[in-house]
């Protein structure tokens, strides 16, 4: 199976690329500089290389700005261009492709529910509101004329990825290595996360699955962020007791934070449970723990 891939050197591109290509699957990346089994493309000038997408069975489609930083005004713009120029230009490329894929993986989030509190939501809850949800909805807008190419499409709405390296556990686990961990704000608002390698296996499954149409990605047990920093400080031994004020954090990281780390979403995987997809790590211990590599 030939299999092409954006955002290729991010944290979970690279590890998809890694386990499909340690399947036998040919791994091919898309990148603004030519390279060995390299697709080239250049979102400015809207062009990509359309020859080499022909014969490919898969379109995973991961590439856009981080989120991580500051949000001025540049930062936003950069954020939504960078998802919603990448999937128009590949959407009305596939559609002129001979040689369609049979299915386009195209990135999205759990951004897009918004603000949900204590309520539980799934693939059938509504966007909500907030620079995120527009996010995300004008991201999966723009991939709709595969669908109506006759590529099965699928958005695949990732939660909060657990890695040492990235994301949210990142601070966390620097805070409470330190010996200040503990919960952000009042730590009640619910953090859906996923490990990187059920993330990476949930994609696979999406890629050899009939599903399509949005599918979350988040383990089937969401937690509180408060319950996340005390399992972590349990872990690493250290204690967890020292709360960081909404406002400070707030006054840190501006708008980021409020729609990041203090966002509540009881995000379920309802879809993906239905389609006999297993997860290897179910609870935030086990989770934590195969981050850690404990």
């Amino acid at each position: 199976m030939k299999v092409v891939i954006t955002g290729i050197t991010g944290l979970i591109g690279s590890a998809l690329a890694k386990r499909l290509s340690d399947a036998g699957h040919e791994v091919v990346g898309v990148s603004r500089r030519p390279g060995p089994n390299t697709i080239v493309w250049d979102l400015e000038a809207r062009t990509i290389d359309t020859a080499a997408l022909e014969g490919a069975d898969a379109i995973v489609h991961l590439a856009g700005e981080t989120i991580s930083g500051r949000w001025t005004a540049d930062k936003k713009r950069r954020i939504m261009d960078s998802r919603v120029v990448s999937t128009e230009l590949l959407a009305s490329t596939i559609a002129t492709l001979e040689h369609k894929p049979k299915v386009f993986v195209s990135g999205s989030a759990i951004g897009l529910y918004g603000h949900t509190g204590s309520d539980v939501v799934d693939e059938t809850s509504p966007a909500g509101s907030g620079f995120l949800s527009e996010v995300t909805v004008a991201w999966e807008a723009a991939a709709a004329p595969i669908a109506a190419a006759g590529v099965r499409l699928v958005y695949p709405r990732t939660g909060i990825v657990l890695d040492p390296s990235g994301g949210a556990l990142k601070p966390l686990l620097l805070a409470t290595k330190m010996f200040v961990g503990g919960p952000l704000g009042d730590g009640k608002q619910m953090w859906a996360w996923i490990t990187l390698h059920d993330e990476v296996e949930a994609l696979v499954h999406l890629i050899n699955s009939d599903l399509e149409g949005p599918v979350n990605l988040t383990a089937p047990n969401p937690v509180s962020q408060r319950v996340m920093a005390k399992q972590l400080a349990k872990i690493l031994g250290r204690p967890s007791f020292m709360p960081a004020p909404k406002f400070a954090v707030t006054a840190v990281l501006g708008e980021m934070a409020d729609a990041l780390i203090f966002t509540s979403a009881d995000v379920r995987p309802t879809k993906l449970l239905g389609s006999g997809f297993g997860f290897a790590h179910s609870t935030i211990d086990e989770g934590l723990c195969a981050a850690l590599g404990r």
